[in-house]
């Protein structure tokens, strides 16, 4: 894979949304936001302002690019010689 194919899809924030309190949490100010990179989803529940939520999965988002095409994943399939 070239450095220009891995640039193209990048994980990036789809959607922050305000949703209750997980259970047994406190606080009433919490929101779910998804992350995706083409056909994968990564979802996280976190407390805070809209602002500061976006800004963690923007963050989370931009982390994650930096990491892609530096290795494979221990989950991934091995190919066989």
């Amino acid at each position: 894979m070239t450095q220009e194919s891995t640039t193209k899809i990048k994980y990036r924030v789809e959607t922050v949304e305000k949703i209750d309190a997980p259970e047994g949490m406190p606080g009433n100010n919490w929101y779910r936001y998804v992350i995706g990179q083409g056909s994968s989803r990564i979802e996280g529940k976190k407390p805070g302002s809209l602002q500061t939520v976006t800004e963690h999965a923007e963050n989370v988002a931009e982390t994650l690019n930096s990491r892609t095409g530096i290795g494979t994943s221990i989950y991934a399939p091995r190919k066989r010689s």
